[in-house]
């Protein structure tokens, strides 16, 4: 029985060696050769693996897979069959791996086993496919764009472009589903290089594919993906961002939902897209007023402060005045307000005139 160190914690501690800031997490991943499930039991460890023997370290809990190999029976990420058993070679594992910086094993005393070039690619900056296995999981497409968002000093392969335009249009891509899509776009956009993961997307094919209805990004929206203006958006933020090209709110919000988008994502996408002409007009504390009622401020503040930022990125102004808005928006006390009137129905129209005068200083030339 041979074990190793696999993946992300090797490529990662090449990265920091080459300079790059790539923290360490501390988990990894390990590939067993030589061994049956049978020995593995024997010595402690817990299967966990449905597909294929995967088992669970009795003290540290980190998964650790038996060597194998894969064979394409069926489209899509779940259409293979796994063959795992002591003759398969750990050349053998990295093989069927997705891309050679990820194809980089290390043994107990820090060898790396590199059979295809990873380190060499790590080295030139270069984002290259192991094998034309490849080409059987569309997933992998996805991965590549994330892994050039995460890491934009990095190019993608001609060659691996050519072989991700092939899949989208043979139809392999067809058979992602929604969940594993909307999950590796979403941390995509987490990276430092957003756009990048949009652009690659656009260019093998993909984007048009997933987002048949969805016109690619326009100049103000690919200015504040790539955050010239220093405004933070998180990952959910840019997913809106890039939604709110949508013709109409309920399209944004059809968008999201059928990648299986969390419920935040698509209130957002669609709320933004229905106050886009709120947040177009002229700043007013009656204008104010209206953003913050119909952007249910009062229950959404931390979505209302969120669509603020967006408009930043997008505007390129700082939005100091409204941010301060809304705080003093949300701190008037309705129910002091209501207490001396009579009339239960005057009291809606009274509330908002106390709102909307506890803001009127923020818009002074208004």
């Amino acid at each position: 029985m041979q074990i190793y160190t696999v993946g992300g914690f090797v490529r990662d501690m090449l990265l920091r060696r080459l300079g790059f800031d790539v923290p360490d997490v501390g988990d990894r991943d390990w590939v067993v050769v030589g061994a049956t499930p049978e020995m593995m039991l024997s010595r402690g460890f817990m299967p966990v693996g449905a597909d294929f023997p995967v088992f669970l370290h009795p003290v540290t809990h980190e998964e650790y897979a038996l060597a194998r190999t894969e064979r394409k029976t069926a489209p899509g990420y779940h259409g293979f069959v796994f063959h795992s058993a002591p003759d398969v070679t750990l050349e053998e594992d990295l093989r069927r791996r997705d891309l050679t910086v990820n194809a980089i094993a290390m043994d107990k005393d820090g060898h790396l086993i590199d059979p295809y070039g990873g380190e060499e690619d790590l080295r030139q900056g270069i984002l290259r496919h192991v094998s034309d296995a490849f080409s059987e999981d569309p997933v992998r497409i996805l991965r590549v764009a994330r892994f050039a968002a995460r890491f934009p000093n990095f190019s993608v392969a001609a060659e691996t472009m050519k072989m991700m335009k092939q899949m989208v249009e043979c139809g392999e891509a067809d058979s992602l589903v929604p969940e594993r899509v909307y999950s590796e776009i979403i941390r995509g956009l987490a990276g430092p290089a957003p756009l990048r993961l949009v652009d690659i997307l656009i260019k093998c094919g993909l984007w048009d594919k997933l987002f048949s209805r969805l016109p690619h990004p326009d100049q103000k929206i690919r200015q504040a993906l790539s955050n010239p203006n220093g405004v933070r958006l998180n990952a959910e933020a840019r997913f809106a961002l890039l939604l709110s090209s949508s013709s109409t709110p309920p399209e944004a919000k059809r968008i999201a939902q059928a990648l299986r988008a969390t419920s935040e994502a698509q209130q957002l996408a669609e709320s933004f897209l229905r106050l886009k002409p709120i947040f177009s007009a002229p700043r007013t504390a009656g204008n104010a007023t209206s953003l913050f009622s119909s952007g249910d401020a009062l229950r959404r503040r931390q979505r209302m402060l969120t669509m603020i930022a967006m408009e930043e990125a997008l505007s390129g102004i700082r939005e100091i005045p409204l941010r301060n808005a809304l705080e003093a928006w949300c701190s008037v006390n309705a129910g002091e307000i209501a207490k001396p009137l009579t009339d239960p129905k005057k009291i809606p129209a009274a509330v908002t005139a106390a709102r909307t005068a506890a803001i009127a200083s923020f818009f002074p030339n208004t």
